[in-house]
């Protein structure tokens, strides 16, 4: 069976001949249009998020505004001003009563007696010196009954020492047992005796000498000195009452900064350009009143120590009202004529 023949419109021929064909203008327009639409769909994600953030800090700031104070609460945030205050005031009066004499345990080291010493003296000594101090109890230093008479008089006399590095050795029990036989040793129970404490053992013995003793003057002398006691006791007699006295043989010098020198001071930078120290006494007896020892007692802790325990002493006084009585009387040497010290440096 033959197929029909089928006829063929020219349209439909001009249709199939020419394939279909997208214009390169249409293409860029729909890419644009897609990349703006994903930027807009982006900047609106990107609004919502940051609106829900402002939101929520918003509520936050909300909850955290600033109270507006009643004049109840206005007037308890002035009260504990107040009272901050008045603690700070407190703690002023409290250091100034201490350096007037309202000194811990004063009543109980002082007695029963109200009677003010005339004063304390305290020798140096150490733990190789026995001899020396033997020396002095033959001599110039009272013992037993007479050393107990002359306390009746207003003076006491002890030899001050520190303790041994480690503790309840030979060293200790050695002075322990001297002192149960003599009952003449003042011991610094808190300070380490050693050549290079020497700066703070005067601070602990003012410190605590003005705790045991009520006396108007405290006397450090070296284990090289011997004094002549009436006469000491003579100039003290005719400055009792005399506050702020920083008696002694006021002096000056070189300081010295070259390392492994005698008298070599580490920290000789803080004494200027020219290296020279301020007026000081010599250390090899100084005086300090009774309100200038309470004084060390109360600043003990932050009172600054140097290489040498009279330029110790005298960077202390600096800084107060002290009135510095340099006597010459007090400048021991071997000479003793008119002085009421000898220097002996052949003591051993």
């Amino acid at each position: 069976m033959e197929s029909l023949p089928t006829t063929t419109t020219k349209s439909e021929k001009r249709w199939r001949s020419k394939p279909i064909q997208t214009s390169k203008p249409s293409l860029l327009m729909a890419l644009f249009s897609c990349l703006a639409w994903l930027y807009v769909a982006g900047r609106l994600w990107q609004d919502a998020e940051n609106r829900t953030l402002l939101v929520g800090l918003l509520k936050k700031n909300t909850g955290q505004r600033p109270k507006i104070l009643s004049i109840d609460e206005k007037l308890a945030v002035l009260g504990c001003k107040n009272l901050e205050r008045r603690i700070v005031e407190v703690e002023m009066e409290l250091t100034l009563a201490k350096s007037q004499g309202y000194l811990k345990n004063h009543l109980q080291q002082s007695g029963s007696s109200t009677s003010q010493l005339l004063a304390v003296i305290g020798v140096y000594t150490g733990f190789g010196s026995r001899l020396k101090r033997n020396v002095f109890r033959g001599s110039w230093m009272p013992r037993g009954e007479a050393l107990r008479k002359l306390e009746e008089r207003g003076v006491v006399i002890r030899f001050v020492i520190g303790r041994s590095a480690n503790r309840g050795d030979s060293l200790d029990r050695n002075i322990d047992e001297e002192n149960r036989s003599t009952k003449d040793f003042f011991i610094l129970e808190d300070h380490e005796e050693a050549q290079e404490e020497l700066p703070k053992k005067a601070k602990f013995f003012f410190s605590t000498a003005v705790q045991n003793w009520n006396a108007g003057f405290y006397v450090k002398v070296d284990d090289n000195i011997d004094l002549d006691l009436d006469g000491l006791i003579g100039l003290l007699e005719h400055r009792r009452g005399q506050n702020s006295s920083y008696i002694g043989c006021m002096k000056s010098g070189d300081v010295v900064a070259d390392e492994g020198k005698p008298w070599y001071e580490p920290e000789w930078w803080k004494f200027g350009d020219e290296k020279s120290y301020f007026r000081h006494a010599s250390g090899s007896l100084l005086i300090l009143s009774k309100n200038l020892a309470q004084y060390v007692y109360v600043n003990s802790a932050s009172l600054k120590t140097y290489a040498h325990d009279d330029i110790s002493v005298g960077s202390w006084m600096m800084g107060l009202q002290t009135t510095y009585i340099d006597d010459n009387r007090f400048c021991c040497s071997s000479i003793r004529q008119g002085k009421v010290c000898a220097a002996h440096f052949h003591l051993l």
